[in-house]
């Protein structure tokens, strides 16, 4: 397994996110998998970004378990959430 920041957390080996454990401020150097990268936005704890690329439609792994499918191509440290990532727990709705 690559190093990860102190400040992410990943709950499961299987898991394609990780969790923020400590706020991280937009633009912040954050290390994921082994990788230095620049913090997309202020992310917060509990939000999820991804520890490697995702194709749109490909399923997402958190706590070992499936949590939804990628909604979009989603990049290595990319925040991971409802504009990104169908759920597969609850029904999503766009607006178009």
């Amino acid at each position: 397994m690559a190093a990860n920041d102190a400040r992410l957390l990943l709950l499961h080996p299987d898991d394609d996110v990780l969790i923020i454990a400590a706020n991280v401020d937009a633009s912040e150097k954050i290390l994921v998998e082994g990788e230095w990268l620049e913090a997309p936005l202020r992310l917060t704890l509990g939000h999820k970004i991804s520890r490697a690329s995702i194709a749109a439609g490909a399923i997402i792994r958190k706590y070992g378990a499936p949590i939804g499918r990628a909604s979009s191509d989603i990049a290595k440290g990319e925040h991971v959430h409802v504009h990104n990532l169908t759920s597969g727990y609850t029904k999503t709705h766009l607006v178009e």
